[in-house]
């Protein structure tokens, strides 16, 4: 009512004015744009929670530490210790996995022998394999039941690779607490290294075998005919 009282006092056009109030607010929301969704941003994470100071997070090709959470940005801390600070829009607009989260850490590990190792000797890799994971300091850490499900660890001869034998071995270790689980990881590798070993188990590296033309396992197809 003021505006239209001094407009009209000062004799005025009141519609070019409002048409230029409101392109000034056009731009001015159109500046405010970015601003706005990470305000936005911040206050869905802060309703929805799905990170927390302290959680290590997967986003955007790194795997950091969130170390503070704002309206505007997020910064995190990667495992190289440099700060990183990303718009709390980008974080609600993609896919966060939350590391720090996960009620277990599932190590896949596969085993590769030789291909000259003979049958008897394969399947015992495999048992040795299996009664490492259940001797004493190895298997409590060790879960078989996984949110109620059976997950005993696993190993089995799966695979025939191009250079070697595969072993595929499974399980999964809790609490997830990562350097536990590396001084875990340490114990069972040392102990495969040891026992095949003593069984006389070679492990598989990149090689490549030739055969001569003249072995007498692997004749020529096509010979010469002799006088």
């Amino acid at each position: 009512m003021g505006l239209i009282y001094v407009t009209h006092a000062l004799e005025m056009e009141l519609a070019p004015l409002l048409a230029s109030f409101g392109l000034a607010g056009l731009a001015v929301s159109f500046a405010a744009q970015d601003t706005i969704k990470n305000l936005f941003g911040g206050v869905t994470i802060f309703l929805d929670r799905p990170f927390k100071i302290g959680e290590c997070i997967l986003f955007g090709g790194y795997d950091e530490v969130v170390e503070e959470i704002g309206f505007r940005t997020t910064k995190i801390r990667t495992l190289k210790c440099h700060l990183v600070t990303i718009p709390t829009a980008n974080i609600t607009s993609d896919a966060v996995e939350n590391v720090g989260r996960r009620p277990y850490i599932r190590r896949v590990m596969n085993v590769t022998i030789t291909y000259d190792t003979p049958r008897e000797k394969i399947e015992q890799g495999v048992e040795i394999l299996r009664a490492i994971l259940d001797e004493d300091g190895i298997r409590e850490p060790i879960r078989p039941v996984v949110g109620g499900n059976e997950f005993p660890p696993r190993v089995y001869f799966n695979d025939y690779n191009a250079e070697s034998l595969n072993i595929f071995m499974i399980y999964w270790f809790a609490p997830p607490a990562y350097w536990d689980y590396l001084e875990h990881a340490h114990k069972v590798n040392l102990r495969i290294f040891e026992e095949f070993e003593k069984a006389g188990i070679e492990f598989a590296f990149p090689t490549q075998t030739l055969y001569l033309a003249g072995a007498p396992r692997r004749k020529l197809s096509v010979q010469m005919p002799t006088d």
